[in-house]
């Protein structure tokens, strides 16, 4: 067995066994998605401190139109001024101060008093609450009833169809192309930045303990510093691909679970059908199917109209490329320092590409083939990441293949590059080192 593989074995080795590798291999995807969705919990839930809101009606007819909620109460104060609640207001118990101008039908404005920053919620309860009411006042001036306009009030559901090059035409969603390539996008910033400063840290760390300096008695610098960026790169695509078989596993029961129930339910294949032909489901058909079935359905067939095959297959291969490329430099920055803090100075120029990328996938997102996209999803640097946020979308095979070629150019020679800065570094000790230094470093024959 060559050294190299030897090297890659034991980096290899030494981190699939970790308790912390084990943990997040399992706990990843529960935490990618409570990332996701958990804040949107968060700010969906009711607030449950009891307010009293004290209201100020210079309208005499807006004051009882406010409904509170089971922890906001709104009080309506009359003969009482702004001026002798504010001045007593820590006594008292209000929470807020509402106060209803007498010309609130033009201006459209009322003001909330308080000694603290007001909540959302409060907020929207008084500006919705008060919104619809004068609405109504607005349509009865205007001699319109409510009732026609609700009747004629329309809301078009837009219902995405892609074909393919055979014709065949597949039920689709920009929102899903868009989830998927914020994902893939984010994963993709993730594991690159991540893998990248463990090798970093490890060729730190082994410098200052000098066991490099026996480590470099047996092999070559080059082949260390490979066998470390190869041996984590394969840790990083086991987490990936066992990430890939615990969600499938989990939207398989998902799947099952849903449509279990539906005993006398017919195919979800036919389902499908009848709703994308009538726009309705056939209830002869669909005897027992629920509501929540026919969304999961309609999500369920949503997926089958993506690619993931070229996804997860342009994940692997723009994760390999971008990691062996930044990888290379961290461990070169690595190498040519003597502790973390030192770092900081060389690390902006390899960050900098990184963020840039993760900014215009955002933009990518809303926009996938927009000049600023399909350049920086070909320039290598932020290809592995704007790429990822393209590819859902569909993408031109020319700039796909122009993207993945230049980028295997260019990690070959980030490579090249930072072993020679590697070769040297490694084993300089107690003296900081600047860019010139580096350069000379470069320059150096073999």
């Amino acid at each position: 067995m060559s050294k190299i593989s030897l090297i890659i074995q034991r980096e290899y080795t030494s981190r699939v066994k970790k308790k912390s590798f084990i943990v997040m291999t399992i706990l990843g995807p529960l935490i990618f998605a409570s990332l996701m969705f958990l804040p949107g919990y968060l700010a969906t839930r009711e607030d449950t401190e009891e307010k009293t809101i004290a209201v100020i009606d210079q309208t005499e007819i807006l004051g009882d139109i406010l409904k509170g909620t089971n922890y906001i109460r709104f009080e309506q104060v009359k003969g009482v001024s702004y001026e002798s609640l504010k001045a007593n207001f820590n006594h008292s118990g209000y929470y807020a101060i509402l106060v209803i101008p007498a010309n609130v039908l033009t201006t459209e404005k009322v003001a909330l008093y308080a000694n603290q920053q007001t909540t959302m919620s409060v907020n929207e309860l008084i500006s919705n609450g008060l919104s619809d009411y004068i609405r109504e006042l607005k349509l009865q001036k205007e001699k319109i009833s409510p009732e026609v306009l609700n009747r004629i009030k329309t809301h078009i559901r837009v219902e995405t169809v892609q074909w393919s090059e055979t014709g065949e035409e597949k039920a689709s969603s920009a929102e899903l192309a868009s989830a998927i390539g914020y994902i893939s996008g984010f994963l993709m910033y993730m594991f690159i930045f991540m893998f990248g400063a463990m090798i970093m840290r490890a060729v730190i760390e082994e410098k200052t303990s000098r066991i490099v300096e026996v480590i470099v008695s047996s092999v070559k610098p080059f082949q260390l510093m490979m066998g470390k960026v190869v041996g984590v790169s394969l840790v990083g695509l086991t987490q990936f691909v066992i990430w890939i078989l615990l969600t499938l596993g989990i939207v398989a029961g998902v799947k099952s679970a849903v449509f279990h129930s539906a005993g006398n339910t017919a195919p979800a294949a036919e389902v499908s059908q009848s709703i994308m032909q009538s726009g309705t489901v056939n209830q002869a058909q669909t005897v027992n199917i629920t509501q929540t079935q026919q969304i999961f359905q309609e999500v369920f067939n949503k997926l089958e109209a993506v690619n993931f095959p070229l996804i997860i297959g342009a994940f692997i291969f723009f994760f390999i490329g971008g990691y062996l490329l930044y990888a290379s430099l961290f461990a070169a920055i690595g190498s040519a320092v003597d502790n973390e803090t030192e770092t900081q100075q060389f690390m902006l120029p390899v960050t900098i590409p990184i963020i840039l990328g993760l900014l215009i996938m955002i933009s990518a997102m809303t926009n996938p083939h927009n000049q600023v996209a399909v350049i920086f999803s070909i320039i290598p640097l932020t290809s592995p990441i704007v790429m990822m946020a393209r590819i859902p979308y569909g993408v031109p095979v020319w700039q796909l293949s122009l993207s993945a070629v230049l980028l295997i150019v260019t990690f070959l020679g980030t490579i090249w590059l930072a072993a020679k800065i590697y070769r040297t570094g490694i084993l300089m000790y107690g003296k900081k080192t600047s860019y010139r230094e580096i350069w000379k470093w470069l320059k150096y024959k073999n």
